[in-house]
């Protein structure tokens, strides 16, 4: 029998992710390589304010590197502490002490293990979210080319399920694309400024920063190993500033042990993304249905295939969207709220609770976003079948129009329940009338008086849905302006 193996997670039931950008920079490799960047960043910050010899600082960053460290044995060993970050340290230690045994003692000085793995997690979330960025650009980009180039292109809006009045597709590919952008805009904000480097020691302190600091204090001659208070606040200010200067991260009030305010953030544009990827991804599976077939996806050799059935052409990529999109908000509820809840000045179990959550909410965002561009600018647009299905109710989808001409007649209600009637049929539980001509006839029939006021020339005209359309395009040269304003 073969023996169980251990093996990384390949992505193998979740496609959406496999083989994307943002795959690659969330595996274990990454996770553990960005915990140790903190430990190096930590080294040099301390090092400029001259509590590390800049030459331990430079050993320390030179053997942080996650290559060189056995990650499956590693994460047995954190079961040990709860958490990766003490094996880790241990590693980086024996690294270090290789090289350099006397910078070996400069390694996580003062540090915990949630200063570095907190910060270890920001970096991996900018690192992600700087990807997924890249894709929700070429996403709006695709779906701003899309809105442009069928401004003109009616086509059937559909409320609850059922036809409603006609639109253009144009205004369809616009929602999409104010929809990407606006996520856009909150993955930036969260990128300047709202990921923050996490440095708190113990218990939010600070204090074994501090007491390590105390000798070479001393050394300088500042006089501060006399007084345990003197300068404590300015040199904390300080190494939290280099802290996050040498990270690129940004400097938090407070230590945020059990403030979970990034997280949540963090937790809550995922959440937006997802859900403005899914929406596109479900109007395209939809409009792709066989008795629709307005739209279709991206040819490609293998793409949409059936094991059973030779004819299908699946809507794979707005699936794999979806799928994501169905995923992340019970992971943005452990991350916005269910961890934020944490006791104390450092949380058990809480804490805890977010790590998988994080990393597999960035890796189906970065995976929809990746999915979501490739489907914007490959999708097939068929105008032919757009004005096919407008044909289908014989113009009844253009008798909001009619009722509101034919009101001055015969008042506002009067004509709207002999255009109801007419549409359904006389009334008889029939189908709609088969042409915009018949429905006319229907309508002059019914209400002779029309004729004095109309001409069935006339009412057929206002029944042409290319000429219901509304503001439509004056709406999607907004969302265009709203496109090119986020990309200044």
């Amino acid at each position: 029998m073969d023996r169980p193996t251990t093996s990384p997670d390949t992505g193998f039931l979740s496609p959406v992710r496999a083989g994307t950008a943002t795959e690659a920079a969330l595996t274990d490799t990454a996770w553990a390589q960005a915990m140790l960047d903190a430990e190096a960043a930590l080294a040099r910050a301390q090092s400029r304010l001259g509590t590390v010899p800049a030459k331990a600082a430079e050993t320390i960053t030179a053997c942080a590197r996650a290559g060189a460290i056995d990650l499956p044995a590693l994460a047995v060993r954190a079961r040990g502490a709860g958490n990766p970050v003490v094996a880790l340290v241990e590693e980086l230690t024996a690294l270090v002490a290789a090289e350099d045994p006397a910078a070996a003692e400069y390694v996580h000085r003062g540090s915990t293990s949630q200063d570095i793995l907190d910060t270890g997690a920001m970096l991996v979330t900018a690192r992600a979210l700087r990807l997924v960025r890249t894709e929700l650009d070429r996403t709006a980009g695709a779906l701003a080319h899309l809105a442009d180039a069928h401004r003109g292109t009616p086509a059937v809006a559909r409320t609850l399920g059922q036809h409603a009045v006609p639109t253009t597709f144009g205004l369809k590919a616009a929602g999409w694309l104010v929809a990407v952008v606006d996520v856009r805009r909150r993955v930036g904000a969260l990128l300047d400024g709202g990921l923050p480097v996490q440095l708190g020691g113990a218990a939010g302190t600070l204090a074994g920063y501090l007491e390590y600091a105390r000798p070479a204090q001393d050394r300088a001659g500042t006089g501060a190993g006399t007084d345990p208070g003197a300068d404590a606040g300015a040199y904390a200010g300080e190494l939290i500033a280099l802290f996050a200067a040498e990270t690129g991260l940004a400097e938090p009030v407070l230590p945020w042990h059990t403030l979970r305010t990034p997280i949540g953030d963090t937790g809550a544009v995922l959440g937006h993304a997802a859900a403005a990827l899914g929406k596109f991804a479900t109007d395209v599976q939809t409009l792709a249905r066989t008795e629709l077939a307005e739209v279709a996806e991206p040819a490609g050799a293998g793409r949409g295939v059936s094991s059973a059935m030779p004819q299908k052409r699946n809507p794979v990529l707005a699936a794999m969207i979806r799928s994501a999109a169905l995923q992340v908000p019970s992971l943005v509820l452990t991350l916005s709220h269910c961890a934020a809840a944490a006791e104390d000045e450092r949380p058990a179990g809480a804490w805890h609770g977010e790590w998988q959550p994080l990393r597999e909410a960035l890796r189906l965002v970065g995976g929809a976003a990746c999915t979501a561009a490739e489907l914007a600018e490959g999708l097939e647009v068929r105008p032919a079948r757009m004005a096919a299905n407008l044909r289908l109710t014989g113009g009844a989808v253009v008798t909001e129009r009619l009722a509101a001409a034919l009101a001055p007649v015969l008042g506002k209600a009067g004509a709207k329940r002999l255009v109801g009637r007419v549409a359904a049929g006389g009334g008889g539980g029939g189908a709609p009338a088969d042409s915009a001509e018949s429905l006319v006839g229907r309508l002059l029939a019914e209400a002779p008086e029309l004729a004095e006021e109309f001409t069935a020339a006339q009412l057929e005209r206002l029944l042409i849905p290319a000429e219901y359309t509304g503001a439509a395009e004056a709406l999607i040269e907004r969302a265009l302006a709203y496109h090119r304003g986020s990309t200044a």
